[in-house]
């Protein structure tokens, strides 16, 4: 069978001031078109549907429209699970609703899915963190071990205190008891969860810039020799990048999000993975490079021709630019360098030399008039930079109304 891995969609994210929700609609499309394409028999969407708990009315509209897209008016099953940034209960209100079209949304963790039977596929057995499938057309059952992300006060509600224990500890134990329970080389074995989860012993992975630690309390971060041994593919959400934290012969992915959402992610190319799985073998993956939406791009000029220029000719980006020079922008540098792109998220203006002649001591003569302190002050707090002439001319408006 052929499954289809995303996470991490935050639909409704801005970028400071600028909406991706355009952008999202087309990557959201291109995934739907790479579904059908690579005919997947299942879709598995790990985590972070939306930005935040009360996402707009846009973004839910694209949130149900994308899911019934994927599931093929029902005819594939759609399986989501709630991130960090979603509310689990948002997640779960139209999981009824949703089941009658194919899809299967899990806000909590531990949660236990209804047993039910569409035209195309079936549930079979549910527990708690866990539903076995039967698809149509497969001569063998699905089994997924699904945990939604999990603060502090859900792991209390759902795992209990265990005050002295830590999360590798709860979590290896009752994933290693669902598989024990249900998972044999008869069938398909997953697990997708968002989770902080690290290789023991590699190297820490940084999480994206603006998401908040996923740490739960002061336990350990989670690593991945927790996951039980029958598990063939597991799918993660919560890291923007694609990466394998596992190996070669069960693979544990961060498929990465569809789009660059901070320009720490800048020059990231985005995929979705698409794994072919039998039962009792290796799974083989491919990561799908994504083609939609805005690169995001970190730029130094030194002079306004060089600038105005790069943005001229590249018009479909969103751009960190930081302008070094010898004097500070004008307004009207600072006009035409805004008139010339409409993505320019951060303007960061750069003195020469500013760095190094920080620190150093000025003596100001406090006899002189006061336009003259004006701009000995001005050069002491930049590096001995000369205030230019509209600065000056503000400053004597100020100082003459």
């Amino acid at each position: 069978m052929k499954i289809l891995h995303t996470a991490d969609w935050h639909l409704g994210k801005r970028l400071d001031r600028f909406s991706r929700i355009e952008e999202q609609v087309l990557v959201m499309q291109e995934i739907s078109t790479i579904a059908d394409e690579e005919n997947a028999d299942m879709i598995l969407v790990a985590g972070d549907l939306f930005d935040n708990f009360n996402p707009g009315v846009e973004a839910v509209e694209l949130f149900y429209k994308t899911l019934k897209t994927l599931s093929r008016n029902g005819s594939r099953p759609v399986i989501a699970i709630s991130g960090n940034h979603d509310s689990p209960n948002l997640i779960d209100a139209p999981d009824p609703l949703a089941r009658e079209c194919g899809i299967i949304l899990i806000g909590h963790p531990k949660a236990q899915i209804p047993i039910f039977k569409t035209e195309y596929f079936e549930i079979i057995r549910s527990k708690e963190g866990f539903i076995e499938l039967n698809i149509r057309g497969l001569d063998f059952p699905v089994r997924i071990l699904h945990t939604p992300y999990a603060n502090e006060a859900r792991l209390k509600e759902y795992f209990g205190e265990n005050k002295e224990e830590e999360i590798n500890k709860v979590l290896a134990e009752t994933w290693k008891a669902l598989a024990d329970e249900f998972c044999d080389p008869s069938g398909i074995n997953l697990l997708m969860a968002h989770l902080y989860m690290n290789q023991r012993g590699g190297p820490v992975l940084e999480e994206p810039e603006g998401e908040k630690p996923i740490r739960i309390g002061n336990a350990d971060m989670i690593y991945s020799d927790c996951i039980p041994q029958q598990i063939q593919y597991t799918a993660l959400g919560h890291l923007h990048a694609f990466r394998n934290i596992g190996t070669a012969e069960k693979p544990v992915i961060y498929s990465s999000s569809p789009l660059c959402y901070s320009f720490s992610e800048a020059g990231q190319t985005k995929y979705i993975s698409i794994i072919e799985a039998v039962p009792g073998k290796p799974v083989s993956f491919e990561k799908k490079p994504l083609k939609s939406g805005k690169a995001l791009v970190r730029k130094t000029f030194s002079s306004i021709e060089q600038t105005v220029q790069w943005l001229t000719e590249n018009p479909y980006t969103f751009i960190e630019l930081t302008l070094e020079s010898e004097t500070f922008i004008t307004a009207d540098e600072r006009k035409l360098i805004h008139q010339s792109h409409n993505g320019i998220v951060h303007l960061i203006p750069k003195i020469k030399n500013l760095d190094t002649a920080e620190g150093r001591s000025h003596e100001m003569n406090l006899s002189q008039n006061i336009e003259t302190l004006f701009g000995d002050y001005f050069k002491s707090r930049n590096g001995g930079q000369e205030a230019n002439e509209e600065l000056m001319k503000l400053f004597n408006e100020i100082l003459n109304p």
